[in-house]
């Protein structure tokens, strides 16, 4: 029985490597283009997966090509796809990706089915089968506040993305037992500037006074930090060599919420997030780039 819901995006990433983001009406050469399978929901669902943790996602894809695929990765991963839907009056999410020189990215989604993810998607759902709910912002919010009521009622732990940052209710503030913004989302999340330790406290701060219970700002190289009403602390991240930062951040949601399900502090679960999504930086692509338990014990054992 699965262990983990993730509800959320299954996306074609349509990705380019180039030296650099092109500028305002230039046009630049990149290297070969690559069609990976990406979406937030997706690429956490496979992280946890390969951590070795039991997941189900509910989704849509399009009636084309890709949604048969990315479907197939899922179940390929080990992730039921019984809640993934085909949707006959849409395409396929798809995310537009450039990487440059430096493995960074700038990316542009067109949500597809994605963005006809509905309340009515959840009804075939028996949330008390589960422990943790996964949710991101790739699709509507309505699915995503339903979501999280319904895994509040049957006694989950939720843990919320808010990626792509938008506004939102404090009722699904209050609703998540974790929030897990980067630093643009919790920038963009509390109107604050966050540019350092102290001003991502002060920033997560906000979000605790409007209901959350417990912030976890993931930093890239500078690791997490956890605020929450009792302690902060910081957790430093893992040196690697930089290739791509694409769904690295999935990678640490993946590895966090597989580390809850066994049993793991709050501050070592975070340290294995960060030592998951630092592994996932050294690879190509979202989810191909998401590393097994075994690499990740591994990892952590130098």
């Amino acid at each position: 029985m699965p262990n983990i819901i993730v509800v959320g995006s299954l996306n074609a990433d349509l990705v380019v490597r180039a030296p650099r983001f092109p500028l305002p009406g230039e046009t630049i050469s990149g290297e070969d283009l690559k069609i990976i399978p990406g979406g937030k929901g997706a690429n956490q669902s496979v992280a946890a997966a390969r951590q070795g943790a039991s997941v189900a996602m509910v989704g849509r894809v399009g009636n084309d090509s890709f949604g048969p695929e990315l479907i197939d990765n899922l179940q390929q991963n080990g992730v039921n796809t019984s809640y993934v839907q085909i949707d006959a009056q849409t395409a396929t999410g798809t995310a537009i990706i450039v990487v440059d020189a430096n493995g960074q990215n700038s990316i542009v989604l067109s949500p597809g089915g994605n963005g006809r993810v509905n309340p009515a998607d959840l009804n075939q759902v028996s949330f008390s089968d589960y422990k943790l709910l996964l949710l991101q912002l790739e699709i509507p919010l309505e699915p995503v506040l339903a979501a999280a009521q319904r895994a509040k009622e049957a006694g989950l732990r939720v843990v919320l993305n808010p990626a792509p940052a938008r506004a939102l209710p404090e009722e699904l503030i209050a609703l998540a037992d974790f929030i897990v913004p980067n630093e643009g989302e919790l920038s963009l999340l509390t109107n604050q500037p966050v540019h350092d330790l102290s001003s991502a406290e002060n920033a997560a701060n906000v979000l605790l006074e409007q209901g959350a219970q417990t912030v976890i700002v993931t930093l890239g190289a500078n690791g997490a930090l956890i605020v929450s009403k009792s302690f902060t602390k910081h957790i430093p991240s893992f040196k690697v060599a930089v290739m791509d930062t694409t769904a690295a951040g999935d990678a640490f949601i993946g590895g966090f919420a597989s580390a809850l399900l066994q049993d793991k502090s709050l501050q070592d679960a975070v340290r294995y997030g960060c030592a998951c999504g630092a592994l996932a930086v050294t690879k190509f692509g979202a989810q191909p780039s998401m590393p097994t338990w075994e690499e990740v014990e591994g990892f952590m054992s130098l």
